[in-house]
């Protein structure tokens, strides 16, 4: 072992300055400094620039409270030449005793909800809603497994003040039992009516019972059906009667119920893990490869929908010929060329759009009553007579 030198004694080496090895420069180099920029301008250098006074200037700024145009316009003046961009917002949110955030649980890992138009399509009209208002959205993960957590650390800690969940909600839903503890204003889409939480839905109910009256009129009786989830557990496949006692989640079970409003029992029930085309391909598929196969399959989601005419044309099956198929959204589906789904259309952009309107009630301290949104037949290529 190489002893050190004696002049490197351990004192020195406690201080002698370290030099990062970012600091480090080549030999003849110029040396390069960063230098730190100088103190950002505050309302107040403002307001001494308009020589006016504090609160003033706030107001100019906010836009609440009566001041002069031209006192407003002297105040932004000033702004612009101290480039001066506008009072701190987290001042503001602690003022106010807000956080200006709206979380959102989207009911499904977020990979999965990101390949549906359905989610995409109701947050694009609920983010542009509350962009005015001046409040940003937090999206948190829902359970997508039943490994994972049934709630999200997020639902538990984050900063918010409204909390939105799409895709309902059960009586247990710990989501909702840990928003009730933490006492965050709720928005329930599609779920459950509770006294103390805004709702917004749509009539799908009387939707799947309209289009399911429409198949009947076209000769149908054997109709099978082809479901979202019924639970966390989130299983694929046929469903039998011990299964069907496990039902649990509000929109499985109103989609379901409207094809015993029209009077229909299913002559088979497939429950898919998610709203995704390869879980109605493969529902399709075995659906369509019994000899005693359905002359019509109504589908709780288009993506669903489309999956099933997939697989009824891999099966050399003719839609609506052999097989009729019924959707839910009323989504555009130009890779299904060239057949258009017949499909009950609900307005995705309107129903993000009254969420938001929710979540602003609720922000002024009112619970809006429940608004159901209406929906409609639309009436496509997949859909006919029964064959002969």
């Amino acid at each position: 072992m190489r002893r050190r030198p004696a002049h490197h004694s351990d004192a020195a080496r406690r201080t002698r300055p370290t030099v990062a090895p970012s600091d480090r420069t080549t030999p003849g180099a110029p040396t390069r400094r960063c230098t730190l920029s100088t103190q950002r301008p505050t309302l107040a250098d403002v307001a001494a620039a308009a020589k006016v006074s504090v609160s003033t200037a706030s107001l100019a700024f906010s836009g609440a409270g009566p001041i002069a145009a031209a006192t407003r316009q002297r105040v932004l003046d000033a702004a612009t030449e101290l480039d001066y961009s506008g009072p701190n917002p987290l001042g503001r949110q602690l003022r106010q005793g807000r956080s200006g955030i709206v979380g959102v649980v989207v009911g499904d890992a977020l990979r999965r909800s990101f390949r549906d138009p359905v989610s995409v399509q109701v947050l694009d009209g609920l983010v542009g809603t509350i962009g005015p208002l001046g409040l940003g959205v937090l999206l948190i993960p829902g359970a997508g497994e039943l490994t994972a957590a049934p709630v999200d650390p997020l639902v538990e800690s984050a900063a918010m003040d409204v909390a939105v969940l799409l895709w309902g909600g059960t009586t247990d839903d710990p989501v909702l039992a840990s928003l009730r503890r933490r006492g965050v204003p709720t928005v329930l889409v599609e779920g459950k009516l509770f006294e103390d939480m805004a709702t917004v839905g749509i009539d799908d109910r009387g939707g799947v019972a309209e289009a399911t009256r429409h198949l009947l009129d076209l000769g149908h009786t054997r109709i099978a059906t082809v479901t979202l989830p019924f639970n966390r557990e989130r299983r694929e496949g046929l469903v039998d009667a011990e299964r069907m006692t496990a039902l649990d989640w509000e929109i499985t079970i109103r989609r379901l119920a409207g094809l015993t409003d029209a009077g229909v029992t299913p002559v088979a029930v497939y429950e898919t893990p998610a709203s995704l085309v390869e879980h109605g391909a493969d529902a399709g598929r075995a659906l369509l490869s019994s000899p005693d196969r359905p002359t019509a399959i109504v589908c709780q989601s288009d993506l669903l929908a489309g999956g099933v005419v997939l697989a009824a044309r891999e099966l050399g099956l003719r839609v609506p010929e052999d097989v009729s198929v019924l959707g839910f959204d009323g989504l555009d589906l130009p890779w299904l060329a060239p057949d258009v789904l017949t499909t009950v259309a609900q307005p995705l952009a309107e129903k993000g759009a009254a969420v938001a309107h929710a979540v602003e009630d609720l922000l002024n301290g009112e619970i809006p009553p429940y608004r159901e949104l209406p929906v409609s037949l639309r009436i496509g290529t997949t859909t006919g007579p029964v064959p002969a």
